[in-house]
């Protein structure tokens, strides 16, 4: 048998901890008992944790009461980490600094640890995560880097799963990890099962075309600054790197370099990235065709635009737009 253990954060929570939480245990419940119908014994525990008798969510609109303290587990196999509010190690509360080196101990002792959205912050703030990859919500990837950075993340994938250790992308995708978990901790055809009862769908390996682009912008390079406003005013016309670095007076390599430091990415990525944000925007509201689309951010190459629309979205640009623009 085993243990699967949910953390309830001490505090620092919200609503998509309750949704987590409530949320796997409903879909490991419904794995064991058809595993059991198959005529197999029960094979997973399931029990939430942590170290206060309640927790409170949304100004006292729901209560958790978690079944164990953690300090009883001994052991266990499977740990989930919700996502909470933390956002960097210095605003962990003490609490939840007592169930990070819990975790890092159970790891030690041979637990899986699977983080869900948001809960990656509590999972690399207990150092496991140090020199691996993982997966986290776009919208957390800038403050997560700069917070960690002895840590590669991939926020472009949905699950990461290296020496024992899952993470995944944003909010409801947690239910593509718990689905992957199930596939692990039981067989695929309960997976399977579980995709069908719960509707899930299984095909799916990024979350890049849900990301939203806005460039790093806390930084203190102000003519780095300067060269991000430029690009966002002017992506629609032909701008070239060397063009940018003899506009802002610095050597072509030297310029590289500060774009880099300062935004985690190379100018001409920044510049893709704004045009395809542009394009996205207009693929989803506008009726207009995907030449159009093109020539509008400033590409006149459409197999150019293709392949840096898929590379940055996952899709093609036709597919993107079937998908998001209902009115088309």
């Amino acid at each position: 048998m085993k243990h699967v253990t949910i953390i309830v954060p001490d505090g620092q929570v919200n609503m998509g901890t309750a949704a987590t939480i409530i949320g796997t245990i409903e879909i490991f419940t419904e794995a064991d008992s058809y595993w059991r119908k198959m005529g197999n014994p029960a094979n997973c525990s399931i029990h939430t944790a942590g170290v206060s008798e309640k927790v409170s969510f949304s100004k006292g609109m729901m209560t958790f009461q978690p079944e164990l303290n953690i300090s009883d587990i001994k052991k266990t196999d499977l740990i989930l980490v919700p996502p909470s509010g933390i956002r960097s190690d210095n605003d962990i509360q003490k609490g939840n600094r007592t169930i990070i080196s819990w975790i890092k101990k159970q790891y030690k002792l041979g637990a899986e640890v699977a983080s869900m959205c948001s809960g990656i912050f509590m999972l690399a703030a207990s150092g496991i995560l140090d020199g691996k990859t993982c997966s986290a919500h776009w919208a957390h990837a800038e403050t997560f880097r700069n917070s960690f950075p002895g840590i590669n993340l991939n926020d472009g994938k949905l699950i990461t799963a290296e020496s024992g250790i899952y993470t995944n992308g944003g909010a409801y995708s947690f239910l593509n990890l718990v689905i992957l978990l199930i596939e692990e901790y039981y067989d695929k055809q309960t997976a399977i099962y579980c995709t069908k009862m719960f509707q899930i769908e299984i095909d799916r390996y990024t979350q890049s075309s849900f990301a939203i682009f806005s460039g790093q912008k806390k930084h203190d390079d102000d003519v780095i600054l300067k060269a991000q406003t430029y690009i966002e005013k002017n992506y629609r016309n032909k701008i070239t790197i060397e063009f940018l670095s003899n506009k802002f007076s610095v050597g072509r390599r030297n310029f590289d370099r500060r774009f880099i430091k300062a935004t985690g990415i190379t100018p001409l990525d920044y510049l893709q990235r704004v045009k395809i944000e542009s394009a996205k925007k207009s693929l989803e509201n506008t009726r207009k065709t995907v030449n159009e689309v093109m020539y509008e951010v400033g590409y006149s190459d459409i197999k150019a635009f293709r392949e840096v629309f898929n590379r940055v979205t996952g899709l093609s640009p036709l597919a993107y737009k079937s998908k998001y623009n209902k009115g088309s």
